[in-house]
């Protein structure tokens, strides 16, 4: 299992909490120092079996800035993710084939 986490962000924290109590093992990815590739953002948008503009937090002041109002294709909505990841949703758990962002973090438990 992998976790995509900002220590800094409260839900983030509580998921790894979770994470570590269920005695799993796992990777934490501090996302923020080290971004997806587009690539692996792709791959992450495709297991969470949704579109790329719901895992984008909207109200980050880089997406107000430099990309509200604007027509963007799934590519530039990604590229723009991984050029500002802050702008991606956390924490983001991943198994196998599946993953989940945890808010609640409670739904994290669906992959234990």
């Amino acid at each position: 299992m992998k976790i995509y986490h900002n220590p800094r962000c409260r839900k983030s924290r509580e998921g790894l909490q979770i994470l570590e109590e269920s005695g799993a093992e796992f990777e934490t990815v501090l996302y923020l120092d080290n971004p997806p590739s587009v690539n692996e953002l792709k791959e992450i948008i495709q297991k969470l079996g949704i579109e790329p503009l719901a895992l984008v937090r909207t109200g980050e002041a880089d997406w107000k800035e430099n990309f509200k109002g604007k027509n963007l294709t799934d590519d530039e909505i990604v590229k723009a993710m991984v050029t500002y990841p802050k702008l991606i949703e956390r924490p983001i758990v991943i198994k196998g084939n599946k993953a989940v962002v945890g808010r609640p973090p409670e739904k994290i438990k669906e992959l234990l």
